[in-house]
């Protein structure tokens, strides 16, 4: 009886231990089937792979986003990316499909042309401007272009607060502006004679820089600048030479320009003052656009920056640095 038992027993071990094996087997995804456990597949993940780690899947990311070129919108970003980071930390906070990795917004800026170009180049993933984008750049970047429109600007026709000519005339139409920069009006007292002999400091950006290419387009139309103006390798640097000198002049932009009210003077022209009303209603013509570019689709950790740029706190910063919000 006792040898019966025994021979069953080891019957029924067998079976169960067959009928486990054949469990773990049914357990494997099949040869070129769908991902189990809901795993998205690449098309269903911006930048491509994933990689499933029991039931975490992780999303191949790059931990830093560069943007690259307009000295105008350059601080813009770099606040909103300094916001983020602070907000998040690693990018697993903000979407905990992505890696543990510290969060790296990197910002450098060179002018408006640096921008398209350091896309081409690959070394930066976005490119920045403060001009709108030329024709021959959209087509360089190719069918994958976008563009992303952050602010308007202006460039304010703007002296030193300390400068009697601001106490005598508050308006200049462009023709006189156009002499002033080309350097036939070299003087304060030719626009006013009450004014003392005092030589017109004028103080531009750099030729690289999109203000240049706007103050040309609506100003100079072809006359040149004078060879005794003053560059600058930036918007704020530019602002800081005026506000140094009482006898200067200068094209600050409008963000710059709001973030100056204490030092800086800004003319009308042609009888448009430079407000928030009459850039966008057009009436002040000396504007121009604020955006950044790219040449491909988003990856999902480029996708969330941007998305926070164009958010309520975006907005906030784009105002905080002076400039008027296009979204």
């Amino acid at each position: 009886m006792n040898r019966i038992v025994k021979k069953w027993s080891a019957l029924l071990l067998a079976a169960i231990m067959l009928l486990s094996m054949a469990a773990c087997g049914n357990n494997d995804a099949p040869s070129g089937g769908e991902p189990q456990n809901g795993a998205q597949t690449g098309s269903d993940v911006q930048n491509g792979e994933t990689q499933t780690g029991g039931d975490v899947q992780t999303v191949e990311i790059d931990p830093q986003i560069h943007f690259c070129g307009s000295s105008s919108l350059a601080p813009v970003i770099a606040s909103i990316g300094a916001a983020f980071q602070d907000e998040y930390g690693t990018w697993d906070k903000v979407n905990a499909a992505f890696p543990a990795e510290e969060i790296d917004i990197a910002v450098t800026s060179g002018g408006s042309g640096d921008g398209p170009q350091s896309v081409l180049d690959g070394t930066a993933d976005f490119g920045m401007l403060a001009r709108s984008v030329k024709d021959g750049e959209k087509e360089s970047l190719g069918a994958g272009y976008t563009e992303y429109m952050v602010a308007y600007d202006a460039l304010t026709i703007s002296v030193n607060k300390n400068n009697p000519i601001c106490g005598l005339m508050d308006d200049l139409d462009t023709d006189t502006i156009r002499k002033i920069f080309s350097g036939e009006i070299a003087y304060w007292d030719e626009l006013d004679a009450s004014l003392e002999h005092k030589e017109i400091v004028v103080v531009i950006r750099d030729l690289s820089g999109g203000a240049a290419e706007v103050f040309e387009k609506n100003v100079m139309q072809g006359t040149p600048i004078s060879e005794n103006a003053i560059q600058s390798a930036s918007m704020g640097a530019l602002a800081a030479k005026i506000a140094e000198n009482e006898y200067a002049i200068g094209y600050a932009g409008y963000g710059v320009y709001n973030q100056n009210l204490e030092s800086l003077y800004a003319f009308k022209v042609n009888g448009a003052e430079p407000t928030e009303e009459n850039i966008l209603n057009g009436s002040y013509t000396i504007q121009r656009p604020v955006l950044f570019v790219i040449n491909r689709a988003l990856d999902g950790a480029e996708q969330a920056f941007v998305d926070y740029i164009f958010s309520d706190k975006g907005r906030q910063i784009v105002v905080e640095n002076g400039y008027i919000p296009a979204f």
